[in-house]
């Protein structure tokens, strides 16, 4: 044990080598390794080079003001151009660049110059409006083609967008659009979801009786719901549809602002993470092309992120059509209007990459492997795990039911505040492990350090750091410049802390081990909950599980699991103490939990992440604390309701 890291307990033996087939046909090669060690700012200006830009830069990055980066200073690009005019002056204009699968079954197939001219039309509306380059827009729409072309509007004005997921309440819409003094609120009637009409409009006209900023309130008609109008609301149809088709754009510089998302802040007010525009883009692009092992000519990309997080900003929005993508965009949720919905999608468009969260795949597991095997899923090369580590058991199910056992998965780790993918395998070139990262993305300087700041060695564990700046990297706390800096620069001089654990095993893999809040210290040993819930994950009786540390007079804390079983697996006491000594075995007897609680479901946010405040709440016998971002808040019931099961029992 290290007393400055984290325990270094699971040992993951299984190695996946990509098939020589895919590595000869590999966008990325080893090459593309040394050419990033041996110049790392001139390899950063060989992937600036993908983009079309106005004006060349002068200086590929200006760190002076650190830790304030400026990326390919004296350059000048307009976003949405690179993400549609330029395919369309390429002559790909008649290429799909969205499938557009609505939950109740319509869908849309746009191009590339059906995109265009709505992108120009929306503009044009936009400036009808007033809206004008620096000015901020707050989107708060479904997962609808009109939510990607809003976006690429404000891109295309230079009007930086606030994008707000569409589960969250009037109150966090109100605190996000003052914080940004938005001028505008794109919104929709509703949208569709579990094959219900779910409103949205009505959580902005509350929203807006107190947000000065706003002007106006532009709304699509999606499910055709009653809604209120008021003199400030627009019908997108009456005001979009009547624009022209032609918007002449202006080049903005590299640092213009593109966007402020959102983040949750641990005092409460949430965080504006402020990303700026050329190295945004040549990072996502970059990733998504070498990541993805990107073929714009053949391959069909489904990202299932909500527009509404980053991860649909990068990789449904940005990092896809400025690679030329053709893609799905899909309004609904997995299990509607079945639980085979998502293969069914996959079989009907051919879907060739699909990038989700490992909170999804446990779910699919959970409902068994006979749903996606009445599915054709052959046209699947490449499979992505995003949002959380993945247990290595998820990993595999995934790897052997959905991708046939011949898919690479790429397992990889990012933030709100990265902006890009920084760690994951190149699927080409990487022998992945099973729930392992693996190692930076070339270009990318992460480090895993101690207490102190050093760096550690192989099979041991501590911080997540990152030395370099990158250039999809936030460029700041938006209109907090100070929080900026004690938020991510503070701990050590001149290195950003993500937040997150993570160890190296004995061969220098890279191991994601979640946020720090989550280690628990048992008896003076620091354990990782992703750890153990890897290792009940592992029993075949289990289909996920949670694991919090509960205050404990003897070990200071102890180790308290709430675990979803398998529909076979019998609730009984003997199941409970099968599982305790699992842990013991994969992990040491260190790791053992004090208490298995058999519940129905765990309490998580709307983008998927299991809420462990509230598990702590429950394992102390505390009163539970604020529950507003819980996607179902019901669930708490269940929670209770399985705390008499027969197999919730402890030494």
């Amino acid at each position: 044990m290290t007393s400055d890291g984290f325990e270094n307990l699971l040992h993951e033996r299984r190695v996946f080598a990509p098939s020589d087939e895919f590595k000869a046909q590999a966008n990325a090669q080893p090459s593309l390794y040394g050419a990033a060690d041996a110049d790392r700012l001139a390899f950063w200006e060989d992937q600036a080079g993908r983009l079309h830009w106005d004006r060349k830069w002068d200086l590929p990055l200006d760190w002076t003001d650190a830790p304030f980066a400026q990326w390919f200073v004296g350059g000048k690009l307009n976003v949405a151009v690179n993400c549609v005019d330029r395919h369309v002056n390429d002559g790909y204009g008649e290429q799909v660049a969205i499938h557009f699968e609505g939950e109740p079954g319509d869908t849309r197939a746009i191009t590339y110059q059906q995109l265009q001219d709505e992108v120009c039309q929306a503009a044009n509306a936009l400036v009808e409006l007033g809206i004008e380059a620096g000015d901020r827009v707050a989107i708060y729409l479904p997962m609808i083609p009109e939510a990607v072309i809003s976006m690429l509007a404000c891109a295309r004005l230079g009007a930086a967008h606030s994008v707000i997921f569409g589960g969250f309440s009037a109150e966090a819409l109100r605190s996000r659009i003052n914080d940004a003094q938005a001028k505008l609120v794109i919104t929709a009637d509703g949208g569709y979801r579990r094959g219900k009409a779910a409103a949205l409009k009505p959580a902005v006209d509350e929203a807006v009786t107190e947000t000065p900023s706003v002007n106006n309130v532009l709304v699509v008609e999606r499910t055709g719901q009653e809604v209120e109008w008021t003199q400030r609301d627009l019908r997108w149809k009456d005001l979009v549809g009547r624009q022209s088709t032609t918007h002449v754009p202006q080049a903005f510089d590299s640092e213009h602002p593109l966007f402020i998302l959102y983040t949750s802040g641990t005092t409460g007010s949430p965080k504006g993470i402020l990303h700026t525009s050329g190295g945004y883009l040549t990072q996502t692009a970059y990733t998504h092309y070498n990541v993805f092992d990107f073929k714009a000519n053949t391959d069909v990309f489904w990202c299932t992120a909500d527009i509404g997080w980053i991860t649909g900003h990068s990789y449904v929005v940005y990092g896809p059509l400025a690679n030329r993508a053709t893609q799905v965009l899909y309004e609904g949720t997995p299990d509607s209007p079945h639980q085979g919905r998502w293969w069914e999608i996959i079989e009907k468009y051919g879907v060739t990459t699909l990038y989700t969260a490992p909170t999804a795949i446990r779910t699919f597991s959970k409902w068994g492997r006979e749903i996606p095997q009445e599915f054709d899923l052959s046209s699947l090369r490449l499979l992505g795990s995003v949002g959380e580590p993945i247990n290595p058991e998820a990993w595999m199910w995934y790897r052997s039911v959905i991708g046939g056992n011949r898919c690479p998965i790429v397992d990889t780790w990012w933030q709100t505040e990265t902006g890009a993918i920084m760690i994951s395998p190149l699927p080409g070139i990487t022998e992945c492990k099973p729930g392992s990262a693996m190692r930076p993305l070339p270009g990318i300087c992460a480090k895993i350090v101690d207490d102190a700041g050093v760096p550690v060695g192989n099979s041991e564990g501590g911080y997540l750091v990152l030395d370099e700046p990158w250039p999809a990297m936030l460029r700041g706390i938006w209109g907090d410049p100070q929080r900026y800096i004690e938020t991510y620069w503070s701990r050590w001089p001149g290195v950003y802390f993500a937040g997150d654990g993570a160890k190296y095993d004995s061969q220098g893999a890279m191991w994601l081990l979640g946020r720090v809040d989550d280690v628990m210290n048992i008896s003076g040993h620091r354990i990782s909950t992703a750890e153990v819930e890897s290792a009940l994950v592992s029993h075949p009786a289990t289909a996920e599980a949670a694991v919090v540390g509960a205050n404990d007079e003897t070990t200071g804390q102890a180790i308290v699991a709430f675990v979803i079983l398998r529909e076979h697996a019998e609730i009984s006491e003997s199941t409970v103490d099968d599982l305790r000594a699992h842990v013991a075995r994969e992990i040491g007897p260190i790791a053992k939990p004090r208490q298995v609680l058999i519940v129905k479901e765990l309490p998580k946010t709307r983008s998927g992440k299991i809420m462990r405040r509230l598990l702590r709440d429950v394992a102390e016998n505390r009163s539970l604390g604020d529950m507003s971002t819980l996607a179902d808040p019901a669930v708490m019931g269940l929670i209770a309701d399985g705390l008499s099961a027969p197999g919730a029992v402890e030494d």
